[in-house]
């Protein structure tokens, strides 16, 4: 009998140290996958924010275009401006210049 219980108690020590040699085995083959996948997850979270940084600059780029062309265009029509003849003052009631006509309201308003 004492055998016997040692055979099985040996046996269930031998079967529990098994079980716990797979569970170990099996947490570091976790271990590894996560760290695997945690790799592959910062790649790709620095690939990303790489490709935010040139879409960046592409559309700072073109805003400082967009800005320097409108100056251009500005300067331009600032510069024919300039150059262009005044108006006369010749509508209705301001012939030469001079409030006359029914037009003008200021006119018949007794002071």
């Amino acid at each position: 009998e004492r055998r016997e219980r040692e055979r099985k108690l040996s046996k269930e020590m031998a079967e529990k140290a098994t079980k716990e040699l797979e569970k170990m085995q099996l947490q570091e083959k976790a271990e590894v996958k996560y760290k695997e996948w945690l790799k592959k997850k910062r790649a790709e979270e620095a690939e990303k924010k790489k490709k935010e940084k040139e879409k960046e600059k592409v559309r700072e780029a073109e805003l400082q275009e967009k800005k320097a062309k409108s100056e251009k265009i500005f300067k331009e029509w600032l510069h024919n401006a300039r150059n262009k003849p005044r108006p006369v003052l010749n509508g209705y009631g301001f012939p030469r210049g001079k409030s006359t006509g029914l037009y003008f309201y200021y006119t018949y308003v007794v002071i």
